[in-house]
């Protein structure tokens, strides 16, 4: 790792229930802000709202960094969407050291962000992001945060039910990236865009690479909201990570990702 603090305390398995799960009974005994939990495989890997990710070995790169933040939980959210940009930095960042890569071909093949956590290639996710608060027991001010990552690298067969809308790297550009190095270049990344977090303690020096990226700005988009759906169309996020839409009437609602869900009104984009 040529980080100073992220991945630098590195745990590999092969095989485990989950990289979040693990991390979390490491940070119990102490483990040390930037440490990160990698596996081949997952047995019980979950995506965001309980759901489970497929994990099958030698395919993709599964991780989870755990982060022991000063400032105050609630800002914790917006370590998904830093993530975020962090990723997409470092997928575009390996493509671009394949030698022969053109310059339209990296163009066409810019990975994309769907509010809050999916990034997208050419429509396709292959990236999903879970992050978890954990708070001490007895003691609210201190907690821990743990941004586990899961991301389609290899061409792969996906499960039915997701074989519409999920692909790998390597199936969509057709580049066979080592998961190693893109790890690497994920956590630099990261390390970059967590000092540009915590210098305003939001989003700020973030927002408009993160806005750039978003696939469905400006994009008509059903919000699935527990107290009521609801359309619009997305403008982009605020300081605070908060997805922007405005509705029908011309008013703008901030949408806070929670237990909230976005689609596109035609489809999962």
């Amino acid at each position: 790792m040529q980080t100073k603090w992220a991945g630098k305390n590195l745990h590999y398995y092969e095989c485990i229930e989950s990289t979040n799960t693990t991390l979390a009974g490491l940070a119990m005994q102490g483990a040390c802000h930037g440490t990160l939990v990698v596996a081949d495989r997952q047995t019980a890997g979950r995506g965001r709202r309980g759901r489970s990710w497929e994990s099958p070995a030698g395919k993709n790169i599964y991780f989870s960094l755990l982060l022991t933040p000063a400032f105050t939980p609630d800002k914790a959210s917006m370590l998904t969407l830093v993530m975020a940009c962090a990723v997409t930095r470092g997928i575009e960042q390996v493509l671009g050291e394949n030698a022969g890569m053109a310059a339209d071909f990296l163009e066409l093949s810019k990975p994309q962000i769907k509010w809050p956590n999916d990034i997208l290639l050419n429509q396709k996710k292959i990236c999903g992001i879970l992050t978890e608060l954990h708070i001490s027991p007895g003691n609210a001010d201190e907690y821990s945060v743990i941004v586990g990552v899961g991301i389609n690298v290899k061409a792969q067969e996906f499960p039915e039910d997701i074989a519409g809308k999920a692909g790998s790297i390597e199936e969509l550009t057709g580049v066979s990236l080592s998961r190693k190095r893109l790890t690497q270049s994920i956590m630099s990344a990261f390390e970059t865009c967590y000092e540009l977090f915590e210098a305003d303690g939001d989003l700020s020096l973030l927002m408009d690479e993160y806005n750039g990226r978003l696939i469905n700005k400006d994009s008509q988009v059903k919000v699935l909201d527990p107290k009521g759906d609801f359309t619009g169309v997305a403008r982009g996020i605020n300081a605070a990570g908060e997805l922007l839409v405005e509705l029908p009437d011309g008013s703008v609602t901030t949408v806070y990702a929670g237990e909230v869900s976005v689609r596109g009104t035609c489809g999962y984009v």
